[in-house]
């Protein structure tokens, strides 16, 4: 059986995969966005300032961050399926409890439960990607369940403000929470790992396995070689790798956390208002995405290396982010959310570039772990710089400084992959 016609008959399988992962993510970022949305609501109600949201948002990163650890490494053992639905219970339980607690002690940890469970979704849906696509289709399939954040972005506001509306903001964090629980039971309905999947055959496998690497072909035992985090941090890759995350992941996380806060301090734009203004920004982030996997996928077809496909996509999308610098100093609301969305756009087609490249790197048995380790150092950076917005902002009453470095982070970013990350399978 010729492949063409291989991927062709694979393809409604494959991309109910990607269906699955797909509203996973998105129901992730609508759990973690409720916050963000609600927050003038809740600092008046509850009396917070600015750097005790600072330190709620902090909470959540260092759980982040913990959870990506203890989520990659419990992927790579128990597998997709079940590791995913942890995950997602647990993340659940934690949105649902914000709507229980009064204190900012009480919303940390809240916070931390919701970010100890949600870290496990991008280890699992790159993991489940690594499983089931060849690399030559990866960027683009990433790109597709990554346009979640985004959609669940654009979602939120329209469920939060209704149900805020109509109930008050605890019922938003109740009827968001139990979303995941939902999706588990579908999950787990649904989902089969290719070998065992009832309408995949040997032929099906050998496409999905098409392009590995002709020694891991030829010796398939070696997939079955534990290897260690102390193997992996051997490489100058691991390092680059997270040191990007650590650089970038916190600007996507400022304008999820702060852009409702931002539009309603800075052009009076409040709940209801906020709703067109955010589905403009999220709806652009999530074009972004797919279109940045896209791009990277065009260029291999076109002959390119996946080297030069990877690096050269997240150079042109690094370039639309400088101009975010002038945002705070933009008086048309408008302009400033059409900024505010080739932003968060270009986020997520590097985004979809990152995660792809872990993939590219690291052989399958570590790509969870690899993708955990790496979001680490997003985690890691998120945290460090939620506080210091926080703190920022109750020092000087603006954003300008932040968006500033913020606009800069990208092309930082890219230098460190250019110089330290050749983009090709590590040996073991």
């Amino acid at each position: 059986m010729k492949l063409s016609s291989v991927k062709k008959k694979m393809t409604n399988v494959r991309w109910t995969v990607v269906a699955l992962i797909f509203f996973a993510t998105t129901i992730n970022y609508i759990d973690r966005q409720v916050i963000g949305l609600l927050k003038p609501y809740i600092q008046e109600d509850l009396g917070w300032t600015e750097a005790d949201y600072g330190y709620i948002v902090t909470a959540f990163q260092v759980a982040y961050g913990i959870g990506m650890l203890l989520g990659g490494r419990m992927l790579d053992r128990f597998g997709s399926k079940l590791g995913y639905s942890i995950a997602i219970v647990v993340w659940s339980i934690g949105a649902v409890l914000h709507a229980t607690v009064r204190s900012v002690t009480g919303f940390g940890a809240a916070r931390a439960i919701l970010g100890l469970g949600e870290a496990g979704n991008f280890p699992a849906a790159v993991k489940v990607i690594a499983e089931w696509f060849p690399k030559r289709d990866r960027a683009y399939a990433t790109g597709l369940f990554n346009s979640g954040t985004t959609i669940g972005a654009i979602i939120a506001p329209i469920i939060v403000t209704a149900i805020t509306l109509q109930w008050g903001w605890r019922w938003a964090f109740i009827v968001t929470g139990m979303l995941g629980f939902i999706w588990v039971v579908i999950w787990w309905v649904l989902y089969h790992s290719p070998k065992r999947h009832p309408q995949v055959n040997e032929e099906e496998l050998a496409y999905i396995h098409s392009d590995d690497d002709q020694e891991n072909q030829e010796k398939p035992e070696e997939l079955e070689t534990k290897i260690t985090w102390r193997q992996l941090f051997q490489h100058r890759q691991t390092y680059a790798i997270l040191f990007s995350r650590f650089v970038t992941d916190w600007v996507w996380w400022f304008f999820l956390f702060w852009t409702p806060d931002f539009l309603n301090k800075t052009h009076g734009v409040d709940l209801k208002a906020t709703v067109l203004p955010l589905i403009i920004i999220y709806t652009m982030s999530s074009i972004g995405g797919i279109y940045g996997g896209h791009v990277s996928s065009q260029f291999i077809k076109f002959g390119r290396s996946i080297d030069f496909a990877r690096k050269t996509t997240i150079l042109l999308f690094a370039l639309l982010v400088l101009p975010l610098n002038a945002v705070p100093y933009i008086e048309n609301m408008w302009i400033v959310v059409l900024i505010i969305g080739l932003a968060t756009s270009t986020h997520q087609a590097w985004a979809s570039n990152i995660f792809t490249i872990v993939s590219d790197v690291y052989p399958k048995q570590v790509v969870g772990s690899m993708t955990g380790i790496s979001s680490v150092g997003g985690a890691v950076g998120g945290a460090l710089a939620s506080s210091f917005v926080g703190l920022i902002l109750e020092w000087t009453g603006n954003y300008a400084s932040i968006f500033m470095i913020a606009s800069c982070m990208y092309l930082l970013a890219w230098l460190i992959l250019r110089l330290f990350v050749p983009i090709r399978q590590i040996k073991f």
